[in-house]
């Protein structure tokens, strides 16, 4: 599948100024690598809204099997599912599997968890997320009510949560938890619940200062964030030719000499 020529940008912002660099896939240069990832501090909406609108080339620039599908269906498709499911709204053993599955895909790959997901009953998932969309908004019992799932820890909990209420709930991915938090190794309740404050409190403030219509969810901060280090991480790996280009031009005066 041909997606075309991906243009990718990246994103640096502080309280006081910001700017907002793009660079073609095989053009333009960095001059100080890796230190453009956004600022969670920045208080202009506009470029969290930049960042956000990049998500999806984010998605198709990592070139990971099946992950551009995989991301349709928990973006669209599967709150769709929930929707369609009201009042009792509930997530199958299946679709778990897919959940599984794009989260691995999109972050670091653990089969082992897939292999827990298999081994569950039909009947318990269903009662487990029933009783987990029920105790929305309150995030900390819904997280245990989905940990009772053999497999399904915080993290994983988080993503179901954050496709049935992305308003409320902000998926705990290792990108969004770096940038908030400084950190991604504590994947327990009580870190979860700070990390959700604080998307959380990062959508209300830019939603408050943003001109533009379209209301700004903690799960909009997440993915902005993610591809935001995405973004990073693409640029790092693009070689830097400054410093030949500059020994060649070195070369050449020495040799006219």
């Amino acid at each position: 599948m041909t997606f075309g020529n991906l243009i990718f940008g990246n994103y640096h912002c502080s309280s006081s100024n910001y700017k907002v660099e793009k660079w073609g896939k095989r053009e333009g240069r960095v001059s100080s690598r890796g230190k453009n990832r956004m600022d969670f501090q920045c208080s202009n909406a506009g470029v969290w809204r930049e960042a956000l609108s990049t998500y999806s080339a984010r998605i198709v620039s990592l070139n990971k099997p099946q992950l551009v599908s995989l991301d349709d269906f928990y973006c669209n498709q599967l709150p769709a599912l929930f929707r369609q499911r009201n009042p009792n709204p509930y997530i199958t053993k299946s679709e778990l599997s897919v959940l599984m599955q794009w989260k691995l895909t999109r972050g670091k790959w653990r089969p082992r968890l897939l292999d827990f997901v298999s081994s569950l009953e039909e009947d318990l998932v269903k009662s487990a997320s029933q009783k987990a969309f029920q105790s929305m908004p309150d995030i900390s019992k819904a997280i245990s009510e989905l940990t009772v799932l053999k497999g399904v820890g915080p993290a994983t909990a988080s993503a179901i949560l954050a496709a049935y209420a992305p308003d409320v709930a902000p998926f705990m991915s290792d990108e969004a938890m770096v940038a908030a938090l400084g950190n991604s190794k504590d994947y327990t309740l009580k870190q979860y619940l700070v990390f959700a404050d604080k998307l959380q409190n990062k959508a209300r403030m830019e939603n408050e200062l943003s001109l533009e219509g379209d209301s700004f969810t903690p799960s909009d901060v997440e993915r902005a964030l993610w591809s935001s280090a995405v973004g990073t991480k693409l640029l790092d790996s693009v070689p830097d030719l400054e410093p030949k280009m500059n020994t060649n031009r070195n070369s050449k005066r020495k040799r006219k000499q």
